[in-house]
């Protein structure tokens, strides 16, 4: 069988970019045991340099961002954390995360890393004329553009027809993750799947379910219905998927004729109450006999609150 002029373009890419890999990682001595000939590896480096960027950044924020298992920067986390470089605190707005600050040593290893990474590339720069400094600046540029426009996660939200496992598992995890008294019976699943005025979102992020969200009509109170239910797993935040939920709800919700919606939390919930109130949801009464709910929050959907 003759073999396609595409296959062999892309044979061909592939090896540049194969080639160019072990070109570059080579001038700047990442294969070295030690970043920088120093103390710490490479990602050992990255992640004190992540953590001095992003003051405040959440251990599943980390994560998202250098893309590494979870159990693996769990371990260097704690490897970090001995050394006294990192502090690790529960998070005031919300409880289930980790708050990572650098320690005045760690941030004093980082500002030598930084120095020193900073010589290393311009000693890179240093034989370059300013045009060919212009042009390697700008093909950065460019590269990155195109790549990261190439990794933008798909994702997709759906509107459940009937109860299925991804469901269950995130509706479990979110019960926990919130310490939930009052749990959604399967049979009250089933009657919010199956009535025409509800219902249950799933985000999937690349093809796995990550997020919910629920949307419950209110008896008792006209043309409105109630939010429930929305999270988010720490792996996949950071991704847009919470207001992706959100923004399917309130739409169903709208072609339904439902003109407020409702919701309940509580003070310690500070980052989902914060995301509420930037969608402009409002300070209401008490609606419902919620034992943990301290916070009742309300939304027009249809026009100005009132």
């Amino acid at each position: 069988m003759p073999i396609s002029r595409n296959s062999v373009n892309e044979a061909e890419q592939v090896s540049a970019m194969r080639e160019f890999n072990r070109f570059y990682t080579r001038r700047l001595g990442l294969l070295r045991r030690r970043h920088l000939d120093g103390e710490f590896s490479l990602t050992e480096a990255r992640i004190l340099y992540e953590i001095g960027a992003n003051p405040k950044l959440t251990a599943s924020s980390l994560r998202s961002a250098l893309g590494l298992d979870a159990g693996y920067i769990s371990r260097l986390l704690a490897l970090l954390t001995r050394r006294k470089l990192v502090r690790q605190t529960a998070s005031k707005e919300d409880g289930r995360e980790k708050l990572l600050t650098l320690s005045n040593t760690g941030a004093r290893k980082l500002a030598q890393l930084n120095e020193q990474s900073a010589l290393q590339i311009q000693d890179l720069l240093e034989p370059l004329n300013a045009s060919d400094r212009e042009t390697l600046i700008e093909s950065l540029s460019k590269v990155r553009s195109i790549l990261s426009e190439a990794q933008k996660p798909a994702v997709r939200i759906v509107r459940l027809s009937e109860g299925n496992n991804d469901a269950s598992r995130l509706l479990e995890e979110y019960y926990e993750a919130v310490s939930v008294i009052q749990r959604d019976t399967p049979e009250a699943v089933r009657q919010v799947i199956g009535d025409d005025s509800s219902g249950i979102w799933v985000a999937y992020l690349q093809e796995k379910a990550v997020g919910c969200v629920m949307l419950r009509r209110l008896s008792s109170i006209p043309f409105a219905g109630e939010c429930k239910r929305l999270y988010v797993r720490p792996e996949a935040r950071g991704n847009g998927l919470a207001d992706a939920l959100l923004d399917a709800q309130e739409a169903f919700a709208r072609s339904k004729g439902l003109q407020w919606i409702y919701l309940d939390s509580y003070d310690d919930l500070k980052a989902a109450i914060a995301l509420y109130r930037k969608r402009g949801y409002l300070p209401c009464e008490r609606y419902n006999d919620n034992p943990q709910a301290t916070v009742f929050l309300r939304k027009n959907i249809v026009g100005r609150q009132s």
